[in-house]
């Protein structure tokens, strides 16, 4: 029977209206004149041109990148060797060590934030850029160990098997066989871990140090003295490259057409 009501058309919109109009909001006014974002003073692009001449910003920016490019490649080694090695292990406590492994996710990042700050403290370590990416990655973690967990459930163990059967040693039937399949996984994992250490404002705040700001405590700082539109212009260039790694992703992804037996004899 067929669906006449139009409430799933309806929802879908209002969510998408929720979701981008303040994006939009943030794109048009950083091209505003004003200091003041609620008033419309005229096209300008200067705002650009003080984000380009901001170097706290961009080193803020750059300590962003670093430290999301780090933690997310320490925390896909780390959850992927957890993720093999249990899905191996056989032991009576498996499932409360998996569920231990993923408490970070749950715990709330303000406890995070003051554990890892007493822990830094009792042991010396000075805050700064390896507190704040041995904390981002340990966070992250989870994200890469339940993905690459997941594939692993539905991945044919006949494979593995079946190079172990023909000579390879397991460490070669890893590389050839079970890495190429959940690699995939591993990628999200680390794109979404990623994304959380780049986002992440409260954890840093309790273990970075003076010479170590990212771009979002940079901006929180700012709210203190008001937030101008080169904020807005810097967002905007992060929505770009956003979109455009999106986009790329999608045109590397898609599958090629077969092609029919004319073409090929054509060719």
């Amino acid at each position: 029977m067929k669906n006449r009501t139009h409430l799933p058309n309806v929802y879908l919109g209002v969510i998408l209206l929720l979701m981008y109009v303040p994006i939009v909001l943030v794109i048009i006014y950083s091209f505003n004149e004003s200091k003041i974002s609620s008033v419309w003073d005229g096209f300008s692009l200067k705002w650009y041109e003080e984000l380009f001449r901001d170097r706290a910003l961009f080193e803020s920016l750059l300590n962003s990148i670093i430290l999301g490019v780090s933690s997310s490649c320490a925390a896909a080694v780390i959850g992927t060797l957890g993720a093999v090695g249990s899905s191996k292990v056989q032991l009576k406590g498996k499932g409360i060590m998996e569920y231990i492994s993923t408490l970070p996710l749950m715990i709330p990042e303000i406890i995070l934030g003051m554990v890892f700050m007493v822990f830094f403290s009792l042991i010396g370590l000075p805050f700064g850029m390896t507190t704040l990416i041995i904390a981002h990655t340990a966070f992250c973690i989870p994200y890469v160990f339940m993905l690459v967990k997941a594939r692993l459930v539905g991945l044919d163990k006949s494979l593995e098997e079946a190079a172990l059967d023909l000579g390879a040693s397991k460490v070669r039937a890893f590389f050839d066989i079970v890495l190429p399949l959940i690699a995939p996984a591993i990628a999200s994992g680390m794109l979404l871990a990623f994304a959380m250490s780049f986002d992440d404002v409260i954890i840093s705040f309790f273990v970075t140090g003076v010479d170590s700001n990212t771009l979002p405590l940079k901006i929180y700082s700012q709210l203190k003295t008001g937030v101008t539109p080169e904020i807005n212009a810097l967002c905007t260039l992060i929505f770009l490259v956003t979109i455009s790694l999106c986009g790329l992703a999608i045109f590397l992804g898609r599958e090629k057409k077969p092609k029919t037996p004319k073409e090929t004899t054509e060719i």
